[in-house]
């Protein structure tokens, strides 16, 4: 269903790379080094790179400085989606969101079922838009990682993606907001 016009250009996106795990290290993050190398192999600029523990405040806190940051269009997470105590990444994600992008959390559990069956249940993935920078958590599997990037993101954020992407409204993203960020 997805399609290229390969008369637009081509808009590579700057993404910062968000693992959340209480035990993962730089060496053993699979499901990062997968993530960022798709993103890299799909022409686009891996522009921050992070592990975060399972906690909401410091999750938060970094969600909110990649949003700040001019040099970071798009956030993508991976790990904390699920239904456990420690799971707590959409919390992280609610405390900054401002407008909630309800069909990629339908739309990936959807994709999912055809591979793991009612186990997609268990998932929170979800994804939103705050001061101009879109955010996306993906569940930290390497399968779910790859389905989420290779069946949606990969498509979504390419500009030549017909009939609409993420990129080509990116410039619309900060209508409303006033100098200071927030909205008017």
């Amino acid at each position: 269903m997805s399609r290229l016009d390969m008369k637009k250009p081509f808009l590579p996106v700057r993404i910062a790379v968000l693992t959340v795990s209480d035990t993962r290290t730089p060496e053993t993050d699979r499901s990062g080094d997968i993530l960022a190398a798709r993103v890299t192999a799909a022409g686009h600029v891996v522009a921050a790179r992070a592990i975060v523990p399972d906690d909401a405040g410091r999750l938060a806190a970094t969600l909110s400085g990649w949003i700040a940051d001019s040099q970071v269009d798009v956030v993508i997470s991976t790990g904390g989606t699920g239904v456990t105590g420690r799971d707590v990444t959409p919390e992280a994600f609610d405390k900054v969101i401002e407008k909630r992008i309800e069909g990629f959390g339908e739309l990936f559990r959807m994709l999912s079922y055809q591979k793991i069956g009612t186990s997609t249940i268990q998932s929170r993935a979800l994804a939103g838009v705050a001061n101009g920078t879109y955010l996306f958590a993906l569940p930290g599997s390497s399968g779910a990682v790859k389905d989420g990037w290779d069946d949606i993101l990969v498509w979504q954020l390419d500009s030549r993606h017909v009939p609409c992407n993420f990129v080509e409204l990116m410039p619309r993203l900060r209508e409303h907001l006033s100098p200071d960020g927030h909205h008017d």
